[in-house]
């Protein structure tokens, strides 16, 4: 990194860096719980769901990617260990085990929650202090609140769905 790039960052840049560890985690276990349940769901609307899921797993990889190139801006390292994955999320990590199309869109409603929050936390502690950082937060804040909003309107077809089969 730049020694000018990481002067202008007016708080703890190694706490910064684990935050933004914790958030590449997050993203790459998001990625391959989208891309997963993409493969396996089943179920009513299920080729809405799959459309979805697919889209989402691309964004979230992206996300990992804007994430790793500002932790190389700091200085950082990206977490070069899967494994660690589980070790440093902030999120909780839910195998779509179940492939009905009803628990795959709750799993990833909880998942974009938990998204939203990491990333409303990384925005507070950047705002005034980290510019580059905060808009990378704000870009992808941006896409986790569009994702909760698309799983929770496919959610609420599959319900009004079901309940108009139960008639």
């Amino acid at each position: 990194m730049g020694s000018k790039g990481r002067e202008i960052v007016g708080l703890d840049v190694n706490e910064l860096l684990t935050l933004l560890r914790k958030a590449y985690a997050d993203e790459w276990l998001a990625y391959y719980q989208y891309w997963t349940g993409a493969k396996i769901a089943k179920g009513p609307m299920k080729e809405a769901v799959i459309a979805e899921l697919e889209q989402h797993a691309i964004e979230e990889l992206n996300h990992a990617l804007l994430v790793t190139n500002r932790i190389i801006q700091l200085g950082g390292d990206p977490v070069t260990d899967p494994r660690d994955w589980f070790k440093l999320t902030n999120c909780t990590y839910e195998p779509p085990d179940d492939p009905f199309v009803k628990t795959l869109l709750v799993q990833n409603i909880a998942g974009e929650q938990c998204a939203i929050d990491v990333y409303t936390r990384l925005m507070d502690i950047t705002k005034d202090k980290d510019p580059i950082t905060y808009n990378i937060a704000l870009q992808i804040i941006e896409q986790e609140v569009e994702h909760e909003e698309d799983l929770q309107a496919l959610l609420e077809d599959f319900e009004l769905m079901i309940s108009a089969i139960k008639g």
